[in-house]
């Protein structure tokens, strides 16, 4: 090994070392846009005794500059995961892609003498892909997305059925909301929470979850629920929204499988096409050499 590549990888090494060393002892300030959103009741206060792994997403939350991302952060409330243990996720991801290439280096160095140098500097840009990995991944929301709509249509259907037991339109909601642990559910017990709390009408919560949470279809809820303050049946116009939006749920569901069904006739195509080259290359190949 060359004293350069060893001089690269002991830089490296000291340095990372310095600044995990100086992140440790450094006192750590929230983010104005993180206290911001969670005076506004938009996030959920973080667990100030963050337990298990989720210490290590923790740390490193509040050492990395940056925040979540909207669209990250809504696909996140979704799947009912925390800011801490995304963080997480995205520390093991750096650790991963950090240490693979320097052991599979040294293993290299010890049996064949072959240079670090290669290896530390695919140790730094695996170590970046996989912290930026979770992003991606959480950020392609497509199927969350659809479960979160089927299960906002179930929790129309059950304050429909509350409606007709004839429950007032705020206990309606908050009977359906009791109902399931899902997210979707867990989101909407939490801001007829916040409203109740305000002691105002829970119409307009539900309505900025729906555009926290990218939902228009609990917008428009909203904006049917106000209809019980004019006297108006809402059993009937539930009925009829809730059978416009699972129409359109159905359309969407149709269009993805069709995308999917195309994508999966190019796969077939494929294979056809390399059985035909099997069978005209030799009689090519015959003609070409005559």
């Amino acid at each position: 090994m060359s004293g350069l590549g060893v001089a690269i990888a002991t830089g490296i090494l000291l340095a990372v070392g310095l600044w995990a060393l100086a992140g440790y002892f450094v006192p750590t300030h929230p983010r104005l846009s993180d206290a911001i959103k969670v005076l506004d009741g938009r996030t959920p206060p973080a667990d100030s005794a963050a337990s298990g792994v989720d210490r290590i997403g923790r740390w490193t939350r509040f050492r990395v500059p940056g925040a979540v991302d909207d669209r990250v952060g809504r696909q996140l409330q979704l799947r009912g995961i925390s800011t801490d243990r995304f963080y997480t996720y995205k520390a093991f991801g750096a650790l991963l892609g950090l240490l693979l290439p320097n052991l599979i280096g040294v293993a290299l160095l010890v049996t064949t003498g072959q240079s670090l140098l290669i290896p530390v500097v695919a140790g730094v840009v695996l170590g970046l892909v996989g912290f930026f990995a979770p992003d991606i991944v959480i950020g392609r929301g497509a199927a969350t997305s659809a479960d979160a709509t089927e299960a906002l249509l179930t929790f129309v259907d059950l304050v429909t059925l509350e409606r007709l037991a004839n429950s007032s339109a705020t206990q309606s909601l908050h009977a359906a909301a009791a109902v399931s642990d899902q997210t979707v559910f867990v989101a909407i017990r939490d801001a007829l929470q916040r409203s109740r709390l305000e002691q105002r009408a829970p119409f307009a919560e539900l309505k900025r979850l729906g555009d926290d949470l990218d939902l228009p279809a609990l917008s428009d809820i909203a904006d049917v629920m106000k209809l019980d303050d004019s006297g108006a049946s809402l059993s009937e116009a539930l009925r009829a929204r809730v059978k416009e939006l699972r129409d359109a749920h159905l359309t969407q569901a149709k269009i993805d499988a069709a995308a999917v069904s195309e994508r999966m006739t190019v796969l077939m195509v494929v294979p056809s096409l390399i059985f035909g080259l099997v069978f005209l290359i030799p009689p090519l190949l015959r003609l070409l050499s005559s």
